[in-house]
Order: structure tokens, then C-alpha cells, then sequence
């Protein structure tokens, strides 16, 4: 609880506490803090100096008043059915594994407004080192490479990475980064939203128990404030929130004499021999209880156990010796800028890309970052398309 004074009074007028102290026995009574998961405020960190709301009104530029329309501390646009008084726009996205997730995208103020909070405030604040996603000079590429070359790589998967993330862990890093209460709430209202009680999302004609389940889950935490999955602050903010979860992941991991890494809501732990001597079932069902701790839900069925004898696979690119792109995807970005060289690009615009050009230079760069001489063969092929 951040604000003592309210404590203090719930306490005094607590019948059972009165009842304590009325009593001879010894007794004492401590205030705790609670532990926030980072590391204290330095000043290195060069954040931003805004000790009241007027000082963050100046800072982005507006007046109190639209400063506490947008930060809407008291969960007003929830209930409005004008969708042009809302400030996030909202559509449900299929995911490749099944079910959809719900994209809360903010309007141009307000996202103008987070990235400058992303920029100048919240990226200055280091996440812990086994994050990977969302951060310079770390990426899918490096994720993967601190996993290859292993006897055992564990995949875990974390559901609603971002919607699970409630604005109250937000007010904490704010308040951890030295912002006074003020100040924390309107930084926390202008990064978190809740959805409409109508944003539940989709579910199959027939849908499964764990199914309903999962949607019952998501539906409680949309209509929370959270983290919307679509907000320039949220992968950095989420990074923060997630430090304890990493602390404690990675001190399990060098306990099992495993590495572990993290990208957004991908958990990666891999080792030698010694690791694989941890049985499976156990290390994972650790896992799983700490994230809880932590305020996350492992989702179980996703949880995956590669060997060297398998194929191993992290976000995509194959570890078992270096990264690499998969053989299957590679053959097929080749096959399509042969076609694109013999028949013309239009015709293997399939997925009918506005930037169909722009599309394949971006293939041919990762490829090329992950696999310079691959990268390079494809290369060639671009570079004899006719435009």
C-alpha cells in the first residue's frame, strides 16, 4: 500500500486491532513497504524532474485539464459509448496458436504522448539483463543465440503477457522511479486503459472448457486496467514489471545449471547434461509457480522439450548448433523471388502486400542478419527482379 496515512486510519478503526491493543499481552506493529521488483532511482538515469501535475502538463506540453483527460484516473472512458470520445481504438487479431487478442491501439495525442514517456522516461529505466525483447542492441537474434549448442532447451509460454499486467504494478514503477503519488497515478493512467464491458472476445461455435476458461480470465482482465497490447510504453513497461519474475527465473536456471532468457512472453531455459538430469515436469511446474507469484499464468500446452536429437526452435529460428533460419522458410523465400525473377513480382504477391518490394527487401535483411551468406544468395535473386 503506497499510502500510509490510509493505512494508519484503517487501522485505528479496525475493531480487531483496537481490541489488540487493549490487551496486556506484548505486541508491536511494523509498516513494511512492499518490495518493488528493480532496482532503486539513480541519478544516471537522467528521468525527468516532475514533482507535481502541473510539472507533467508542461512536460508533454498540454494543461492540467487535458493531462487528466487523457490520464483518465477515474476509469471515465470505460463507459462511453461515443466511440470519438474514447482514446483507444479496439479490433480483435486471430492468433497463430488459436483464439484472438484484443488490440488497443491509442489515438494519435495520446500516442504521441507515451512515446515521449517511452523515450525520455521509461527506456531510461534498465530492465534486467535476461530480457531480450523491446530493448537496443537486444533482439530475436540474441534471444536465440544464448540458447545454441544445447543438450536441452525448455520452452515456457506466458498468457496475456501485457493484459495480465494490472495499473497498480505500473503505479509501482513509477513510484520506484522517485515520482510522488500525484505524479505516478496521471504517468499510469496515460499508459494503462480498461475495455468496455461488451469487449469479451471471440470464441469457437463450440468452444472447449479451458476455452471458456481463458476467455472468462481475459474478460476480467480487459475490464481492469491494464496494459493495452498496442501502446508504444507497453513492451518497455512490461519489461519492468517483469524484472522480479527475471530475478527469480534466473536464479532457479544457475541453481539447474541452465540459462534463461526472456522475449516479451517467451521464457527460454537451456543447458548441458546437468540440466538435463532436472526432471522435466518438476522444473516446470517451478516455473510456473513462481511466475504465479510473480502475477503471471504459464499456459501449460505450450510448453515445449527440445533435445539435441530434435529440431530446436526459438522464436522462429533454429538453435541447435548456431541460429539459423528453418530450411522450410528459407526454400520458400527463394522459391518466391525465383518466381518473382521468371514470372514478375506480381504474381507471387499472394498475401497481397501494399509494399510488396519493401516486404522482400525486409526478408532478405533478416535473413542476411541471422545468416550473412544466406542472406546473400537472396540477395542476388532481389537484386534481379524487374520492377
Amino acid at each position: 500500500m503506497d499510502r500510509f496515512e490510509d493505512l494508519a486510519r484503517s487501522l485505528a478503526e479496525d475493531k480487531a486491532v483496537v481490541r489488540a491493543c487493549a490487551t496486556p499481552a506484548p505486541w508491536h506493529l511494523a509498516f513494511v513497504a512492499p518490495a518493488l521488483a528493480m532496482r532503486d532511482a539513480h541519478p544516471s538515469w537522467g528521468l525527468p524532474r516532475l514533482d507535481t501535475a502541473g510539472d507533467v502538463a508542461a512536460w508533454l506540453g498540454l494543461d492540467v485539464g487535458d493531462l487528466l483527460w487523457f490520464a483518465d484516473t477515474h476509469g471515465l472512458a470505460r463507459h462511453r459509448r461515443d466511440p470519438r470520445l474514447e482514446h483507444y481504438v479496439r479490433r480483435w487479431l486471430p492468433k497463430r496458436s488459436g483464439g484472438a487478442r484484443l488490440v488497443e491501439a491509442p489515438k494519435k495525442w495520446l500516442k504521441d504522448l507515451q512515446r515521449r514517456i517511452l523515450h525520455e522516461l521509461v527506456e531510461r529505466i534498465p530492465p534486467h539483463d535476461a530480457a531480450h525483447g523491446f530493448r537496443r542492441a537486444h533482439s530475436i537474434l540474441t534471444h536465440a543465440a544464448s540458447h545454441a549448442g544445447r543438450e536441452v532447451v525448455l520452452r515456457m509460454d506466458l498468457e496475456d503477457f501485457f493484459v495480465s499486467i494490472p495499473a497498480a504494478r505500473i503505479f509501482a514503477i513509477f513510484r520506484a522511479a522517485g515520482y510522488p503519488a500525484e505524479v505516478a497515478r496521471l504517468l499510469t493512467g496515460l499508459c494503462t486503459t480498461s475495455s468496455p464491458p461488451d469487449a469479451g472476445a471471440p470464441v469457437s461455435a463450440a468452444p472447449t472448457v479451458a476455452e471458456l476458461q481463458a476467455r472468462h480470465r481475459a474478460r476480467a482482465r480487459y475490464a481492469s486496467r491494464h496494459l493495452p497490447q498496442g501502446a508504444p510504453t507497453s513492451p518497455a513497461l512490461a519489461n519492468l514489471c517483469a524484472y522480479g519474475l527475471d530475478v527469480r527465473l534466473g536464479a532457479v536456471a544457475r541453481s539447474a545449471h541452465a540459462v534463461y532468457t526472456r522475449y516479451a512472453d517467451d521464457l527460454v531455459f537451456s543447458g548441458d547434461e546437468r540440466f538435463v538430469r532436472w526432471p522435466a515436469k518438476r522444473f516446470g511446474i517451478l516455473v510456473a509457480g513462481i511466475a504465479l507469484e510473480q502475477g503471471f499464468t504459464v499456459q501449460h500446452r505450450k510448453t515445449k522439450l527440445m533435445r539435441a536429437a530434435t529440431r530446436q526452435a526459438v522464436t522462429g529460428l533454429v538453435v541447435n548448433r548456431a541460429p539459423s533460419i528453418p530450411r522450410r522458410d528459407f526454400e520458400r523465400y527463394k522459391a518466391t523471388l525465383h518466381n518473382c525473377v521468371r514470372f514478375g513480382p506480381e504474381s507471387q504477391n499472394r498475401e497481397g502486400h501494399a509494399d510488396f518490394r519493401a516486404h522482400l527487401e525486409g526478408v532478405v535483411a533478416w535473413v542476411r542478419h541471422v545468416q550473412p551468406e544466406r542472406g546473400a544468395r537472396l540477395a542476388q535473386l532481389l537484386d534481379a527482379v524487374s520492377w
